[in-house]
Parts: C-alpha cells; sequence; structure tokens
C-alpha cells in the first residue's frame, strides 16, 4: 500500500466520500450563512501552496511524481519548503477543508484527519526513508529544521 495511491487520488476519494456523507449522513448538516466565503478562501489557500511547491520543484527541475520519489534528483529546501516538508499535501489538506465547509456536514470534516493519517503513514513516512537514503546528513538537517506539516 506504500507509495501506491497518489496523494491527488487520495484527496479525490476523500472528497468523494465526503460528497456521499454529506449527501446520505444529513443529521451532521449545519447552517453557516459564510460557509462559501471560508470554503473558497480554504480552497484558495490550498491551491497557492500546492502551486508554490510544484513551481519550486520544477524550477529545480526533479521529479514531481509522489509515486516515485527515488528518482528525485536534488532536494528541495527552498521557497515553502523552508516552513514545511510536505506543501503539497498540506495543500491538499487545505482544500479538503474548504470542501468539508461547502458542503456543511460535520461529519464530512472527519475526512481531513484521516486524508493527513493516511498521507503520513502510507506516503510521507516512506518518501522520507527514500529521502533519507538518497540524500544522508543534508536530508536529516532539513528534517530535524522543517516540520513535516506545519
Amino acid at each position: 500500500m506504500r507509495l501506491v495511491i497518489p496523494p491527488p487520488l487520495q484527496a479525490v476519494i476523500c472528497a468523494g466520500g465526503m460528497w456521499l456523507v454529506a449527501s446520505y449522513v444529513p443529521e451532521f448538516k449545519f447552517e453557516f450563512s459564510w460557509n462559501v466565503y471560508l470554503s473558497a478562501v480554504l480552497v484558495f489557500i490550498g491551491v497557492c501552496i500546492d502551486f508554490s511547491a510544484l513551481s519550486v520543484f520544477f524550477r529545480s527541475k526533479t521529479t514531481v511524481s509522489p509515486i516515485s520519489p527515488q528518482k528525485t534528483t536534488s532536494l528541495v529546501v527552498t521557497g515553502i519548503y523552508r516552513f514545511t516538508r510536505n506543501p503539497m499535501y498540506l495543500g491538499l489538506a487545505f482544500i479538503l477543508s474548504g470542501f468539508g465547509i461547502w458542503l456543511e456536514n460535520w461529519a464530512t470534516l472527519l475526512f481531513v484527519p484521516v486524508f493527513i493519517w493516511y498521507v503520513t503513514n502510507f506516503q510521507i513516512i516512506p518518501e522520507e526513508e527514500i529521502l533519507l537514503e538518497k540524500f544522508g546528513i543534508e536530508y536529516a538537517d532539513y528534517f530535524a529544521s522543517v516540520r513535516r506539516w506545519l
């Protein structure tokens, strides 16, 4: 299961589950007059984080493929990567949070920590092991100085 399902697909699966829960479990519905605005802000933040992270990867000319981190040619530690080791996954979590708010159902928001748990255990930790093996002390120093999420 490790490094098999790309995180963007994991996010789409979670979003589908959120939509199903919102549709079939109306008991957790809430009314929030600003939900569209808050969800738009969260999605916007997530998209900005993702594009910022992708642009740094493209400038570094290294792979963005989450299922083959062993193909990484350089360790990216600049830009948004100075603040979080996993901005692309953080951006997806923001987007899912915005979607949950937009759906106005408390139960849908449970998918966000599930997504974070799954990505951490089945994507991030395996990536960290590969990057430590590939970049050694350089990655160990980065690992020690920058948080995994925020």
